[in-house]
């Protein structure tokens, strides 16, 4: 019978090691060619295992901090999944030792030091590790889970097939890096180019439509476009592959508004076909950009204005530290790059757009500064312009150069008033505000806006069924306890009881009186709170309610410290609260020291804006908060006379023009722009 199963043995000895050579062929064939690394990995760890006829394998190659990372895996189990797990973390140690000493290895199952920080195999099989190793560095490792029932012969040859395998998969990674130094190479001599083109000019609309232009030819797609940012909205200012742009197109429109929601935000969008995670308001500017353009991929940067040299020689991880200040950078417009037919993959994509992301952010930001300069269409036509210096010009020249200089000298000679805007509110110099000082649910109100009302008349009750019940508990607990001591007392009365009777009615009758005298203090204690749900009026004064308050306050919950309305005496004095911007505090200051501290102050009111009124300031605020667009500002209090008010309203928007005493016609009026230049430019 031996001698009938020695042929079929060799011949499936030899069948194997046909399927084995057929494998390695095929590995050495997928190690020529030109795949991505996930179908590389998948391909090669697969003929791995079906070779070595092996339970599992992984494929972990370094990342950026020299740590292995799983790039693919077959039949891992769990455990080593888990990040979280002690398993993983000794799995890990392991593979970095494999990684430090680059030798292949046999680990056997189980097996490892003491101690929670060892490393170790942790799992029930035979680790037959490998380095992956090209140009002389560690690139990775490759890891075989083999039963570990073999010989150590065998085991042996598990691990030489393995690193003739990886001998292998290191000529593929050093073709793919050749490969990817060539199109680095490539990219980088196309983003020289296109840095000296968008550079060669400093108009914003020749700037614009060569960023879009040539940025398309670098990136690869269908579509780049810029918006620039005006006031709060983005202006489609520029689209590859268009000579003139229609404004009111519907998909200009679109992309306009795509450009605006995302500037907003002041992040960058990368839509490639799921609008789940992005805010409203950009999904819904996306959604109808995305039905007229019909495209796949839509990638929106926020362009902000360069930082200084300091900032910009920051690596990322320092960038991420000091990340608001980068945000706080002026946005100036938004690169849209766009894929309708194209479907490159965004680690190709994404490279590319990040050159042209930088060079366009700069060059965009240079234009735009050049062109923001002041009167800068009549410096250009004066530079250009020979004429003007012509003999027959000459006069007329001389006498526009005479005007302007007079125009010029006047702004510095002729004085007059330096008056400084401020907006503010008019307000009754006596006012409280109610808050609630329990929680509960508006019940009733009993006053209405500017109705009048005395210190102490009821303004709201509140309900709070808690209270209710616990004063009813309360209660119920005083007459129980009421109606036992009743019951003891008449038992007392009694002749008949024994002295151990009368001891333990003694005893209770004292614990009862305790608890009558302990349910009695929570009773003035809840007594107080209900007394609490009903809000009365501090002052003496007018009621003023949040607009529609019956519907937006009955009938809803409410907390300790929540403000409900305001209670005013427009029979008092009345004075004005302005919000003075902080960048002009230093006139004010200055002329309260120098001239007086109640300087004087005239405004007008919104609902009367005809007449103008006068009033001195009473007091200025040493705090400085941030009041809406307007930014940092400080608070200014001025004393005015209420009679020359015709049924003052408290709230009522107040425009006022504080003296600051005299100077100069140019400084008075372009004295912003002076300390704009003295602080951004000759500081």
């Amino acid at each position: 019978m031996s001698s009938d199963q020695f042929p079929t043995n060799s011949q499936t000895v030899e069948q194997t090691k046909q399927q084995i050579r057929s494998l390695v062929a095929e590995i050495a064939q997928l190690s020529k060619s030109d795949v991505g690394s996930e179908e590389y990995h998948a391909a090669f760890m697969q003929r791995v295992v079906s070779a070595l006829a092996a339970v599992g394998g992984a494929v972990w190659m370094l990342g950026e901090s020299r740590r292995p990372e799983l790039a693919y895996q077959i039949n891992l189990s769990e455990a080593l999944l888990d990040p979280t797990s002690d398993d993983t973390a000794r799995h890990l140690r392991l593979l970095g030792q494999i990684v430090q000493a680059g030798q292949p290895q046999l680990v056997p199952p189980f097996s490892g030091a003491e101690g929670e920080s060892s490393a170790a195999n942790p799992t029930r099989y035979l680790l037959v590790l490998a380095p992956l190793i090209a140009d002389g560095r560690v690139e990775g490792v490759i890891e075989v889970f083999q039963r570990p029932d073999s010989q150590p012969a065998t085991q042996r040859g598990y691990l030489r097939f393995l690193v003739q395998m990886c001998e292998l998969a290191a000529e593929w990674l050093k073709s793919r890096k050749l490969r990817h130094f060539s199109d680095r190479h490539s990219l980088w001599a196309q983003a020289d180019q296109f840095a000296r083109m968008v550079h060669e000019n400093l108009d914003v609309r020749e700037t614009s439509y060569m960023i879009v232009n040539e940025g398309r030819r670098l990136i690869g797609c269908d579509r780049v476009s810029v918006a620039i940012k005006r006031g709060r909205t983005c202006k489609v200012e520029a689209i590859s592959g268009q000579d003139t742009i229609e404004n009111r197109s519907n998909i200009v429109t679109a992309l306009g508004h795509v450009a605006t929601r995302v500037v907003a935000t002041g992040e960058s969008l990368w839509y490639e076909g799921s609008t789940e995670d992005l805010p409203p308001q950009v999904e819904e500017a996306l959604d109808r950009y995305v039905e007229e353009s019909y495209a796949k991929s839509v990638v929106v940067l926020t362009l902000r204005k360069p930082g200084d040299d300091d900032e910009a020689g920051l690596s990322k991880h320092n960038a991420e530290l000091v990340g608001e200040v980068h945000v706080e950078r002026e946005i100036i417009g938004a690169l849209i790059v766009e894929q309708i037919e194209t479907d490159l993959p965004r680690d190709i994509l994404e490279p590319r757009i990040d050159l042209v992301f930088e060079h366009s952010t700069r060059a965009l930001s240079n234009s735009l500064e050049y062109d923001s300069v002041f009167l800068m269409p009549v410096w250009k036509a004066i530079g250009k312009s020979t004429v003007l210096v012509k003999a027959r010009n000459l006069p007329k020249t001389l006498s526009i150069a005479g005007g302007i200089l007079a125009v010029v000298l006047a702004l510095f000679l002729i004085p007059t008033g330096f008056d400084l805007e401020a907006d503010g509110t008019l307000q009754p110099v006596i006012r409280r505000e109610v808050f609630f000082d329990t929680n509960g649910t508006i019940k009733s109100i009993w006053v209405h806006d500017g109705q009048l009302v005395k210190a102490g008349d009821k303004l709201i009750t509140l309900e709070n069924p808690e209270l209710a019940q616990e004063w009813a508990k309360l209660l119920g607990e005083i007459s129980e306890t009421s109606e036992r001591m009743d019951s003891l007392r008449r038992a007392s009365m009694q002749g008949k009881l024994s002295e151990a009777q009368a001891v333990q009615i003694a005893g209770e009758r004292l614990q009862l009186n305790e608890r009558a005298k302990s349910l009695r203090r929570q009773l003035e204690l809840i007594k107080e709170k209900r007394a609490r749900l009903t809000v009365a009026s501090p002052i003496d004064g007018q009621i003023l309610l949040p607009w529609d308050a019956e519907q937006s306050l009955l009938h809803r919950p409410v907390v300790t410290g929540q403000r409900v309305m305001t209670v005013a005496d427009p029979r008092g004095p009345w004075q004005l609260e302005l919000a003075m911007p902080e960048r002009r505090m230093g006139h004010v200051t200055t002329a309260r020291k120098e001239m007086r501290p109640d300087l004087s102050v005239s405004y007008i009111l919104a609902t009367d804006p005809r007449a103008s009124h006068e009033g001195t300031i009473e007091d200025v605020y040493g705090v400085t908060q941030v009041k809406g667009q307007e930014g940092p500002t400080v608070k200014i209090t001025v004393k005015i006379d209420k009679k020359e008010l015709f049924q003052p309203r408290m709230g009522t928007s107040v425009t006022a023009k504080v003296n600051c005493g005299r100077c100069s016609l140019g400084y008075s009026w372009f004295h912003e722009a002076i300390e704009w230049v003295q602080k951004h430019l000759l500081f």
